[in-house]
């Protein structure tokens, strides 16, 4: 079988909603496109487009540790777009070199790509440059080099915020409407491609709302602009000089560019950033359903007499969805009014209210639509991510954390009175691997505090980075029935 991959191209690229730029002591440099004409039709050069927008386009470099994850590559979330299911083949390639100084830890070196976004130093890229970094330098279109501090990420989006001091006001780039953009209209990509630096190049938008399974939120624009590595989180910008998109991904069977990129829209990456600006974190809804896409055969056996919604696969114990009376069987074809064709449709949705707000859910249920009002909270895993990644704590297990679900039980054989978080990955090389930690564990108690789902461990460990502690203990239960075994173990804090 042929193999394919889809490659990131290094570098930064979220989305912003600033129009103007923060009032600043001394003059403000002006947006970038302001002086480019709208072009209509095949331009006879890009050169203006280019001449104005660059300047507002930096290079990232980031240094740090050395473990499994930044070497060579970096698997992405299972899936891959395409005929066939090849995500044992689907990964993230990064332009980093390893490198061992003598007497000094392993360490990388990486480059990547972003943007300013106002002319006080707020600069946008894509999560997975700066990922794992502990030291990241913004270099600017005149050569001058910057330190950068990390604002907040998402990894979910794949979006990053920096931000640079600089003793003058910054040259900056303003966001346009991707909504607006359609197949086939020009674009330009401007990044750092191998390092190199600068680089642009030019294509059409092939298609809009791709999924290639990175994601929850996926809704990629498809691009046939060459991008290479070291393009990832670069801007993407229509021929008025507005950034429409953050270039993240191309999908290869070599590695290379073959004219298939991805970018991320503005439209859907301005809250992201926005959140991130004002609070470091990215606050989404949260049902706390498992939901598969209703099809004929799945609707032919439940009596179902529609033909699109989402079924409820399963419902978490004591969420949103269980106190509204949500049940596995149930099929969600409506909220707040808008039907629900697709199932990201009803993710985005949700994702998008805020906790505590409530929303009406049409459902199907034994032959009869009904509604049930549910008071939506917050999502388990964006707060435990927002806690991992707060700047003065950073407590780093290297372990990745989830609610037991009843599939969840099932597949690593957790018997039903056991409650926690589950322990669904585990970070090679890293604190929680070398103590032995496995997925599957689910981590019952931290200190002496027993803990009852995610949150509540998030909430725990936190509090043990809080009273300054450079390690945690917690106890695991591993197993079901008689084979069952529990232990406590100590993890430093990375």
């Amino acid at each position: 079988m042929k193999r394919f991959t889809v490659v990131a191209a290094l570098a930064a690229g979220v989305i912003g909603v600033w129009q103007l730029a923060p009032m600043v002591s001394g003059a403000i440099t002006p947006p970038v496109d302001q002086h480019i004409s709208t072009l209509i039709g095949a331009p006879a050069s890009f050169a203006d487009v280019i001449e104005a927008v660059q300047p507002a386009v930096v290079n990232i470099s980031v240094t740090g540790p050395a473990t499994a994850q930044t070497r060579g590559h970096i698997p992405m979330q299972p899936g891959t777009p395409g005929p066939d299911n090849f995500e044992d083949f689907l990964r993230r390639f990064f332009e980093r070199q390893s490198f061992n100084a003598q007497g000094a830890s392993p360490s990388f070196q990486g480059m990547g790509s972003g943007f300013i976004i106002d002319a006080d130093g707020y600069v946008v890229t894509n999560n997975h440059v700066i990922e794992h970094a502990s030291e990241i330098q913004v270099t600017l279109g005149d050569g001058t080099r910057l330190d950068a501090e990390l604002i907040g990420a998402d990894p979910k989006t794949d979006l990053a915020l920096l931000k640079v001091d600089s003793d003058t006001p910054l040259p900056y780039a303003r966001f346009g409407d991707s909504n607006a953009t359609r197949v086939g209209d020009w674009v330009v990509a401007i990044g750092n491609p191998f390092g190199l630096g600068g680089s642009a190049s030019t294509g059409i938008v092939s298609a809009r709302g791709r999924d290639i399974q990175s994601g929850p939120f996926d809704d990629f624009l498809q691009i046939d602009a060459p991008i290479n590595r070291g393009n990832s989180g670069g801007p993407l910008f229509d021929l008025s000089g507005r950034i429409i998109g953050i270039n993240t991904a191309i999908f290869s069977p070599n590695g290379g560019n073959v004219g298939i990129g991805f970018a991320i829209p503005s439209e859907l990456a301005s809250s992201v950033i926005d959140q991130l600006r004002t609070s470091g974190r990215v606050e989404r809804g949260w049902l706390g359903v498992s939901i598969q896409q209703i099809n004929e055969e799945l609707a032919k056996g439940l009596g179902f007499d529609g033909d699109t919604g989402a079924l409820v696969a399963s419902v978490v114990p004591k969420s949103p969805a269980a106190k509204a009376g949500l049940k596995p069987g149930d099929v969600i074809v409506g909220i707040d009014g808008a039907d629900v064709s697709q199932l990201k449709e009803l993710t985005r949705r949700v994702a998008d209210v805020k906790p505590n707000e409530v929303v009406v859910l049409t459902i199907w249920r034994n032959g009869e639509r009904k509604t049930l009002d549910v008071s939506v909270g917050e999502s388990p895993t964006d707060v435990a991510e927002a806690r991992r990644g707060e700047p003065e704590s950073k407590p780093r297990l290297g372990v990745t954390l989830g609610e037991l679900t009843p599939e969840s039980r099932r597949q690593f054989r957790v018997d039903d009175d056991v409650e926690g978080a589950l322990v669904t990955s585990v970070t090679p090389g890293g604190p929680a691997a070398a103590r032995g930690l496995r997925p599957g564990d689910v981590i019952v108690m931290v200190g002496q505090l027993p803990v009852r789902n995610l949150e509540e461990t998030a909430n725990a460990i936190q509090t043990a980075t809080s009273d300054g502690r450079d390690s945690v203990v917690i106890r695991v239960v591993r197993g079901e029935g008689a084979g069952s075994m529990a232990r406590f173990v100590v993890i430093p804090f990375a």
